[in-house]
């Protein structure tokens, strides 16, 4: 068993590359190995700025060997008349490198064909390597690659090195004008080189003691933060970790230095909000704060050096920072001289998109959205009336912020600083909450608002540019969303579940169609209508099938209607556990068979069909069971329906199922008597309402 490094030296790569890359590294080597029957142990692979380096140990000196059925012409034209191999069975044996002895006849489904069994493998690792190193270079992805020095290649950043070594032997292979062997280089300043690698065991020394590279991005995070929590420490506060930051961070640097330095007391009037931002989006620092939240004025950065003079960079650093601090203090005071009232006049010249008028014409349907929302589900949550009209408000001066100083130059903040404005002019907390929480959630990963302010304003603005963008046709097609359609679907979704809002999904869109006026519209209201619905219906799709529920389940849960999405993921889990138990199959064929009937003899035949029946018509005594049982349970139905208690309700149909199988196996449905056939189908027809409430059984394919 042997030890393989391959290290790939390049100009400074983005943050964001760096972990992808080495992740795509090492599939590309786990791959290429399998591929090449080239056993090992493990491999990995580590990123730095200047060089991606992977590691593969337990690797087989030779390749492993295998035996395989290799197949030739078909027997009738590897044979002449006489038996004797023609040309084309001569090419086979050939072409293989066997003999005459080595071939047999195997037969196929498609008939005779010439074979022999064949031994592959058994290879020098060492000559296979080259070609995999090659394709793995060759194979790694950028969002957009460069070429150098007038070379076809193309790389995310030019290629400086190339280092391949086979425990001591150097595994020579060509990218261009690079050729591989077995020098490194390190740091750009602390340790720089050439430094030679006389074998892959001393690598990882050599890159740490001599060169100054830290070559796996968790131990570079692991030293940023022991420092900086060091440091903090001494000032008497904690780090305000941000862990995107941290991993940006880790992934800048090859040897972390975490520094400490100051900023005056004064910009601490500044927002928290505002502080933060400009030194981590701006200085890729994090701030210092108290154990009450409150921050102190100070800030980590990290170094990607050991300086000679750690007074005079920090100098730097500090210098920076209070530029940007400046401007942020200037932008917060110049703001808090202007009231709400200018903003919105300024949003009357702001575009929300072409024919869906201006930012302020945006804002009056919000404040619309938000009043019927909270007219519909406040009470239920707590909001007594007098408090609607703040929600409303919420609505109105959701967008003013957008116009702002401080939004303008750090965009990042925009909701943020309108809840923060709001709350300096004493707009209440229901409305400030809301504005500062709107545009959440912002993908998967984030939470939704905590306020039912913040919910219902965050709803209004995604509905209102969901139906607005499908009446303009801007309906989302493969990957192409420009205008993050999908995320705002999932994210009404997301606030309706988790704050369990008792809300109609097509009231809403149609809530948000009529706040619209004056606006020429491709697709008519209708329409689009069925599209959104549609598309919602996809987006729940992949919501719970990406939380690993069945898809058959999902759909059977989606087809029973979606509109009430506060219950369907107790009704999707409530089907999963339902799906689980021994008898499932049967009570799925069971139900499906009366959805069936009702479906082809009522709808698909046009005859009406109410679920009401009546009992004096009933002649078999099975029928008379159904009926009884139906009537029992329907008190239980409603009531666990009331309580959302859908795996009482699956468990109620189990009752039932008995009463269903014996109506099916003695009780002929479709009967010459016209009166009691329709009878009978009333009473299926019931059964099947029932049913149609819980799930769509035909959508379970058993």
């Amino acid at each position: 068993m042997a030890e393989f490094i391959l290290e790939i030296g390049i100009e400074e790569m983005p943050a964001r590359f760096v972990p992808k890359l080495a992740k795509e590294l090492a599939a590309s080597f786990e791959s290429l190995l399998a591929e090449a029957m080239v056993d090992y142990e493990a491999i990995d692979t580590y990123a730095t700025p200047r060089r991606l380096t992977a590691h593969a140990t337990g690797i087989s000196e030779i390749q492993r060997k295998e035996e395989e059925t290799v197949s030739g012409p078909p027997v009738r034209i590897a044979y002449d008349a006489d038996g004797n191999l023609t040309k084309a069975g001569l090419g086979f044996i050939k072409t293989q490198g066997l003999s005459e002895s080595d071939i047999f006849k195997l037969e196929t489904d498609k008939g005779e064909y010439l074979a022999a069994n064949k031994v592959v493998g058994g290879g020098k690792t060492a000559d296979i390597l080259p070609a995999i190193c090659i394709k793995s270079v060759e194979s790694m992805t950028f969002p957009k690659k460069m070429r150098w020095g007038g070379y076809d290649f193309a790389f995310g950043r030019p290629v400086r090195w190339l280092m391949a070594l086979l425990d001591d032997a150097v595994i020579e292979f060509s990218v261009e004008n690079l050729t591989s062997g077995r020098l490194s280089y390190g740091h750009r300043v602390m340790g720089p080189g050439p430094w030679t690698i006389d074998k892959a065991g001393d690598y990882f020394s050599i890159m740490e003691d001599k060169a100054k590279v830290i070559l796996d991005p968790e131990r570079r995070k692991e030293i940023v933060v022991a420092e900086a929590n060091r440091l903090a420490k001494e000032v008497g506060g904690g780090i305000v970790w941000k862990e995107s930051l941290l991993e940006e961070v880790a992934n800048l640097v090859e040897w972390p230095v975490p520094i400490l330095g100051d900023f005056d007391n004064m910009y601490l009037e500044v927002p928290r909000e505002v502080l933060l931002t400009s030194m981590q989006s701006h200085q890729k620092s994090f701030g210092v704060q108290k154990a009450d939240g409150s921050l102190l004025p100070h800030f980590l950065t990290t170094l990607n050096i050991e300086p000679v003079d750690v007074a005079l960079v920090k100098k730097g650093w500090e210098r920076v920072l209070k530029a940007r601090l400046e401007d942020a203090r200037f932008f917060w005071e110049s703001d808090c001289k202007i009231d709400f009232q200018t903003w919105l006049d300024k949003l009357e010249n702001v575009v929300f998109f072409g024919p869906l008028g201006s930012m302020g014409d945006k804002t009056r349907r919000l404040e619309k959205l938000c009043t019927r929302l909270v007219e519909t589900v406040g009470e239920a949550k707590g909001v007594v009336p007098g408090e609607f009209a703040q929600f409303g408000q919420a609505g109105r001066l959701s967008k003013a912020d957008l116009v702002s100083d401080m939004v303008i130059e750090f965009d990042s903040l925009q909701g943020v600083m309108g809840g923060i404005y709001a709350d300096r002019a004493g707009k209440g907390g229901i409305v400030s909450k809301a504005l500062y929480e709107q545009y959440l959630p912002a993908g998967p990963e984030t939470p939704v608002p905590a306020s039912l302010g913040g919910a219902l304003l965050s709803m209004s603005d995604k509905v209102d540019t969901l139906v607005g963008c499908f009446g303009l046709g801007k309906v989302p097609t493969g990957a192409n969303d420009p205008f993050a359609l999908r995320r705002c679907a999932l994210g009404i979704c997301r606030i309706i579940m988790e704050h369990g809002l008792e809300l109609d999904l097509k009231k809403l869109l149609t809530w948000a169609q009529e706040a619209y006026s004056g606006v020429k519209w491709k697709l008519g209201g209708e329409e689009s209508l069925e599209k959104l619905q549609g598309f919602f219906a996809n987006r729940l799709r992949a919501l719970f099938t990406g939380k690993g529920f069945e898809t058959k389940v999902v759909d059977a849960a989606l087809g029973a209607g979606f509109n009430d999405v506060r219950t369907l993921e107790k009704r999707i889990e409530a089907l999963a556990e339902f799906s689980r138990e021994e008898d499932f199959e049967l009570a799925v064929l069971t139900f499906k068979r009366a959805a069936n009937i009702i479906r082809k003899q009522g709808d698909e035949a046009g005859q009406e069909l109410t679920g009401s029946f009546e009992e004096e018509i009933f002649e078999d005594d099975n029928e008379k069971a159904l009926a009884a049982k139906l009537d029992e349970t329907a008190p239980t139905f409603e009531e666990l329906w009331e309580n959302d208690d859908f795996v009482g309700l699956f468990g109620l149909l189990r009752e039932l199922r008995p009463s269903v199988d014996g109506f099916f196996d003695n009780v002929m449905v479709m009967c010459e008597d016209q009166a009691v056939r329709l009878n009978r189908l009333n009473l299926l027809k019931s059964l099947v309402d029932r049913l149609s409430r819980l799930a769509d059984f035909n959508a379970l394919q058993v």
